[in-house]
């Protein structure tokens, strides 16, 4: 998932005509910290989630014994370091304009999500 957000978001730079340099570094930044965010927070609801608005059974990674950021680092650890991410994701946006709030809007929905 990672992977398809950083894509995206490099396809949208693509698409400018003669792109900032600082513009495309800070994009591809954010699209890294935005994705581990997506991930983070995806290790999280398989724990705390509501089976129902995930669609998925709960603790499905744990029973599989698959290494996930909250066996890592705690749920709180795992908590924090979405919100650090999205913070980093929000100050890479710092340069760009008003063009940029959709991605800003995004990076808030990403580690807010609850399914």
């Amino acid at each position: 998932t990672g992977a398809l957000i950083r894509a995206s978001v490099q396809l949208g730079t693509l698409q400018a005509a003669d792109p900032d340099p600082e513009h495309v570094r800070g994009l591809d930044h954010y699209a890294k910290c935005i994705g581990l965010a997506f991930q983070v927070v995806d290790d999280i609801l398989d724990i705390e989630g509501d089976p129902e608005s995930l669609g998925k059974t709960k603790g499905k990674d744990m029973a599989n014994n698959k290494p996930t950021y909250p066996s890592l680092l705690g749920l709180e650890g795992s908590h924090r370091m979405a919100k650090r991410l999205q913070q980093e994701a929000l100050d890479s946006l710092c340069p760009l304009d008003a063009k940029a709030d959709p991605l800003r809007w995004l990076a808030g929905y990403i580690v807010d999500r609850s399914r």
